[in-house]
């Protein structure tokens, strides 16, 4: 665990913010900590009520104790996932055993969707990882004995978490709990556990953690209830009105890719799943519960309007401690004759799935000039670059996976343990590398070549287009004109901080009096206004995709 987090918070920061979420949330904390406001969420100086504020609050909060910057950006997203690691090893362990503990956290660590999503600067993985808390803590209090302490400690922490992950992301980080429980209460028939969850003393807890800022925003902010509870909640889940429209089973591959290292357990974790449900006596089903939690979780946003990656985070712990309970209970399987054939099944399981996955990983060097192909005529150098470092990803995972095999017999821990290290570092690698592509989109570069011109009292201008990295580079927001993009809500509460045309642009920068007004744009943007209209701007940087623009003064042009 010590080697899994110097290498998983010693890669957070090589690479730079790219757009939308890593940049439009570090900015967020920027503001907060430069406006010192932490009641109201701000985006390019718009109120932004999209989310609650406990990410923006933490990172605000990273940046006060160690500078602004990238690694600072993703703490929150590395601290949490690494922590439900370590939680989800001492979940399973309590339950299943300490071997079965040590599987879980390894299967976590190296499932490719958590270590790029503890990677990212987004709400997603703050929120996954309190939900999974929340799990855990419900896993470990009706596992207790009826009336213990134990019970009453591990039920009160569970509200605790499910507060955290409202104030991260909203209502259903007690919405999908609450869900979970009713299904799991009407397909086990366990109707004392509703006697169990001290609901008084829960919900306090709950309220005393959301309420205060809930109430005080909304005091001061007298709209945000009803553009987040209804649109943010609501319409966000029964509507297409965000745009984020994807067939039923978008999640699908997202599931097998993220979960890829071990697939093959997960259907043993199912059938064990449903030999506990089948027991009659009345006593509480943990494996039952994270099949459930997983299943309804998963159809829940596939049924959604809205869909996006991150949705399903979640549901990995769960998934986590179904397939540690396979492994634990065939590859390591001791007592009557019938655990010794399950224990050769499991070993034949593993075999295929170690040299398996090794012969699909060196098929894959194949694929390498392909992927120098990738992206736009411009990126072709970046693409090429990245191919090396998946390269040496693929060359990493290959032999990991023949050395697990090579152990599988002899050694079966161990071969565990290089086979989920191998995947860990297989994803970093890969993950990482991005940043050979993932530089032109985060407009550090750009950044840097406009810094010497921003100053702190002039207008600087965003032109029918809202970058999500270039101000959090430049410690500048921006005056948005014509296309509102997301900051919709706040400009039409502060109308006056924006121009609702670029015709309105236009005068306004021919009567701008300040010779350092600056001004962003897309290159098809510029070419008309420089055709067009003519305006006394001067190009002091640009890329690809973004050109930022100076004003100069008659006697400049002359």
């Amino acid at each position: 665990m010590l080697l899994i987090g110097i290498i998983w918070f010693g890669t957070l920061s090589y690479r730079h913010l790219i757009p939308t979420d890593e940049g439009r949330y570090a900015e967020m904390a920027r503001e907060m900590l430069v406006t010192n406001d932490w009641l109201t969420p701000r985006y390019n100086d718009y109120k932004y009520f999209e989310k609650p504020p406990l990410q923006i609050w933490a990172t605000a909060l990273a940046f006060k104790l160690f500078g602004i910057g990238e690694w600072q950006a993703r703490l929150w997203s590395g601290l949490t996932s690494f922590l439900t690691i370590i939680a989800v090893g001492l979940t399973a362990g309590s339950l299943f055993g300490k071997r079965a503990g040590v599987i879980a956290s390894l299967i976590l660590a190296s499932s490719p969707i958590w270590i790029l999503g503890g990677h990212f600067n987004s709400l997603d993985m703050g929120l996954s990882a309190f939900m999974a808390m929340s799990l855990f803590a419900m896993l470990l209090s009706q596992s207790a004995p009826k009336k213990s302490g134990a019970e009453a400690f591990w039920m009160i922490l569970c509200w605790a978490n499910m507060a955290l992950a409202v104030l991260s992301k909203g209502l259903i980080g007690i919405a999908l709990p609450g869900l979970v429980l009713i299904a799991y209460s009407i397909t086990s028939f366990d109707w004392q556990i509703w006697k169990r969850l001290h609901l008084i003393k829960g919900l306090i807890v709950f309220l005393a953690i959301t309420a205060p800022w809930f109430i005080w925003v909304s005091l001061e902010n007298p709209e945000f209830p009803n553009f987040f509870f209804i649109r943010e909640h609501f319409e966000r889940f029964t509507t297409d009105e965000h745009r984020r429209v994807a067939p039923w089973y978008y999640f699908f591959p997202l599931l097998l890719g993220g979960f890829l290292p071990w697939l093959l357990q997960l259907p043993k974790g199912i059938l064990l799943a449903f030999q506990e449900r089948s027991n009659q006596e009345p006593i509480f089903k943990p494996l039952w519960l994270c099949l459930i939690w997983c299943v309804l979780i998963f159809a829940f946003f596939s049924k959604s309007q809205s869909k996006l990656p991150g949705y399903i985070i979640p549901i990995f712990p769960a998934l986590a401690i179904l397939a540690a309970a396979a492994i634990d209970r065939t590859f390591f399987a001791s007592g009557p004759s019938s655990m010794f054939v399950k224990q050769k099944q499991g070993s034949t399981i593993w075999a295929f799935q170690t040299f398996g996955f090794a012969l699909i990983f060196a098929l894959g060097f194949f694929a390498l000039p392909e992927v120098a192909k990738t992206g736009k005529p411009y990126e072709a150098q970046s693409y090429a670059q990245y191919a090396q470092w998946i390269g040496v990803a693929l060359s990493v995972i290959t032999a990991g996976c023949l050395l697990a095999w090579a152990l599988r017999k002899k050694q079966p821990a161990k071969s565990i343990l290089v086979f989920s290290m191998s995947f860990l570092l297989m994803t970093l690698i890969a993950g990482t590398g991005h940043e050979t592509a993932g530089r032109l989109l985060s407009g550090v570069d750009l950044a840097n070549k406009v810094r010497p011109f921003v100053k702190a009292d002039a207008p600087f201008y965003s032109v029918n287009m809202l970058d999500h990295t270039v101000p959090f580079y430049l410690g500048k927001t921006m005056v948005m004109v014509q296309y509102p993009d997301e900051l919709e809500f706040g400009i039409s509460q502060e109308p006056d901080k924006w121009l609702p045309s670029v015709e309105e642009f236009v005068k306004q920068w021919q009567l701008e009096t300040d010779k350092d007004a600056l001004a962003i744009m897309r290159p098809e943007m510029f070419e008309v206004l420089k055709n067009n209209n003519n305006l006394p701007m001067e190009v002091i940087a640009e890329d690809p995709s973004r050109v930022v623009v100076r004003k100069i003064q008659p006697t400049e042009s002359n």
